[in-house]
């Protein structure tokens, strides 16, 4: 996990993303983000306005996708952290994949999907730079009151 607090510690945007099991996001991607609690523990304002978003992938088209992207979300929301989806007509809360059930490559070949990506990439970068010219040199940082 040190490595994965180290890279939440530097980052001002991050892009988590998880296959969907049984209609929401992995064990694997609960656990990363339930240890986290360690990190804010240790410092409460440490995710503070970094900016989030959010990719799934399933077997389904509607296969908990939306659900995975919400509770990545929530986790975002809970630790101050900024969360953004793609925008309306494709990438509503984020990016989202029908692998088919074929894995990568079926990922790679969701047409939807990799434009649901691109909207969000292009939205969290779009918003990276907002924050930026607003917030000075670095993203985030809240201070205790």
């Amino acid at each position: 996990m040190k490595e994965v607090y180290s890279g939440f510690e530097w980052a001002d945007a991050v892009l988590i993303g998880t296959p969907v099991y049984q209609g929401t996001l992995s064990g694997q991607a609960k656990v990363v983000l339930d240890r986290m609690r360690a990190f804010v523990a240790s410092n409460p304002h440490g995710l503070s306005g970094k900016i989030g978003a959010a990719v799934a992938d399933g077997g389904d088209r509607i296969g908990g996708q939306e659900l995975a992207i919400r509770a990545i979300a929530d986790f975002y929301l809970i630790n101050e952290m900024v969360p953004v989806g793609g925008g309306a007509f494709g990438a509503n809360l984020g990016a989202s994949f029908w692998s088919q059930d074929k894995g990568a490559e079926g990922v790679k070949s969701d047409k939807e999907g990799l434009k649901s990506l691109y909207k969000t990439l292009d939205r969290l970068a779009e918003v990276w730079v907002m924050m930026n010219e607003i917030g000075g040199e670095r993203v985030g940082g809240r201070k205790e009151r």
